[in-house]
């Protein structure tokens, strides 16, 4: 199973500063940082958003806080 990348590391895939992104997704940098620190807290109609910003698929990303992020890549039950 591929790992999935957490919303900012989506971002930085892309090139976009944080200001530069959340201009695309209509909200303020502050945020669009809070969304990395903590991917729950994203609206449906922003999580939509995702593949026409990021060019990647929701699927792909991890959703959960930057803790939770850690311990999924640490665990050794997901296989790449």
């Amino acid at each position: 199973m591929k790992k999935k990348i957490s919303l900012e590391a989506a971002r930085i895939l892309t090139g976009m500063t944080q200001k530069e992104a959340a201009s695309k997704f209509g909200v303020n940098y502050q945020t669009l940082a809070s969304w990395e620190q903590d991917s729950n807290k994203m609206k449906q109609k922003y999580v939509q958003m995702i593949p026409n910003i990021y060019n990647v698929l929701p699927e792909e990303i991890f959703f959960g806080n930057k803790n939770e992020f850690t311990r999924y890549w640490q665990s050794e039950t997901v296989f790449n």
